[in-house]
């Protein structure tokens, strides 16, 4: 259990023995979590930090919250925030006007000014989503994946958000659109992918993917003729289990061109294993998802679907270049995993008998059940 108490005003030699006798009624026979919310609170002097002091050794899980600088300098200074739980109020951001770059299914993206972005979270209640990002950004950074690290949490409206530094950078989407050439840009990617696929961490390192996709499997099978959903667990559970770091969410949004540098973003679906499943991921932004909404690559991407295509096969040639792989081998893989995910994400989100997901449900069925009996393997050989 959590019980919040509201700091407010001034807490000092005048008022602090009064404050304190108020706390604790109001606290009573609590011993749950205890969180003092300080975002009224203007000062505090010493013999306010000895009340707090008292009730962090009543309570030791007491933390405090929403402190502005003044108030969270004092007790910084104290080393207060040595002996216990305290953060600062967030900065509060308007994105009226801002231009949206990006979007997926956790936020949106928001260029603030010509030096910065913010990315939105959807889910209220997301400050661990985006302190778990922030964690893994710094990581893919430290081992050499050119990615931006957010340097602020703020709130916008009642959601939060990340702060990131990327001078006058622009994402692949937006380069498309501005002319350049789509092949020129898969390569570029390509390198990126490259760099990230060769990065190999040590076990437990990364969530597992093929852990999370044999659960697509399983789900999915639920819903399939018995033999082919049986085939289909088998053949992500033949998938090796390898510990090359994986972005989860690689596309043209998520590809920024700062300068003459490339750097990714959206680092929080980053994990770990088979480089398959990130081409299955690739494979399901630019075509999977446009399987029956033609319109997905110019609302999702803002691209055509024949640049969307290009871009895949381009993605294709350059990374397996020389490989005993030809792409048309990895594109079967890709696809199958691609239709699994796509249908067990849209039954369980939707159910079987959603009218308007019926068209999407049917076509991922019809594809596993014509293709997993005529398919014996979905991985291929590592080629980082």
């Amino acid at each position: 259990m959590e019980k919040t108490i509201y700091l407010k005003g001034r807490i000092d030699s005048a008022n602090a023995a009064d404050t304190e006798v108020k706390i604790n009624a109001e606290i009573g026979g609590f011993d749950g979590e205890l969180t003092l919310d300080a975002g009224e609170l203007e000062y505090i002097s010493s013999a306010g930090l000895r009340v707090i002091l008292r009730l962090k050794k009543a309570n030791p899980t007491t933390k405090i919250v929403n402190c502005n600088s003044e108030v969270y300098e004092i007790f910084d200074m104290t080393g207060f925030t040595e002996m216990m739980d305290i953060s600062k109020a967030y900065r509060t951001l308007s994105i009226d006007g801002c231009e949206v770059i990006g979007e997926g299914a956790n936020g949106i993206v928001y260029r603030t000014d010509p030096d910065t972005i913010v990315k939105v979270y959807k889910n209220p209640d997301s400050l661990d989503e985006i302190h778990n990002e922030r964690e893994l950004a710094r990581k893919a950074f430290v081992m050499g994946i050119p990615t931006a690290i957010p340097y602020d949490v703020v709130k916008v409206g009642e959601l939060y958000g990340s702060v990131f530094e990327l001078l006058n950078a622009t994402s692949f989407a937006r380069l498309i659109n501005d002319g350049e050439d789509v092949d020129t840009l898969a390569k570029q990617s390509v390198d990126i992918l490259k760099t990230m696929h060769a990065t190999m961490l040590k076990d437990g390192e990364l969530p597992s993917k093929r852990e999370e996709a044999i659960g697509w499997a399983e789900y999915s099978a639920n819903y399939l003729p018995a033999e082919i959903g049986e085939k289909l667990v088998e053949l992500f559970r033949a998938i090796s289990e390898t510990n090359n770091m994986l972005h989860g969410d690689y596309h043209i949004k998520n590809i920024m061109r700062q300068g003459n540098e490339n750097l990714l973003i959206d680092m929080d679906t980053l994990s770990m294993g088979h480089p398959v499943y990130e081409f299955a991921a690739i494979y399901a932004a630019y075509i999977g998802f446009s399987c029956v909404d033609k319109e997905n690559c110019s609302n999702f991407l803002g691209i055509t679907t024949e640049q969307c295509k290009t871009f895949w096969a381009s993605t294709l040639k350059y990374y397996f270049e020389g490989s005993a792989t030809t792409p048309e081998e990895v594109e079967r893989m890709a696809e199958i995993i691609c239709f699994t995910r796509i249908f067990r994400r849209t039954i369980k989100r939707y159910g079987v008998d959603n009218a308007e997901y019926k068209a999407l449900i049917d076509f991922c069925k019809d594809y596993l059940i014509k293709t997993v009996p005529e398919t014996d393997i979905i991985y291929f050989r590592d080629e980082t």
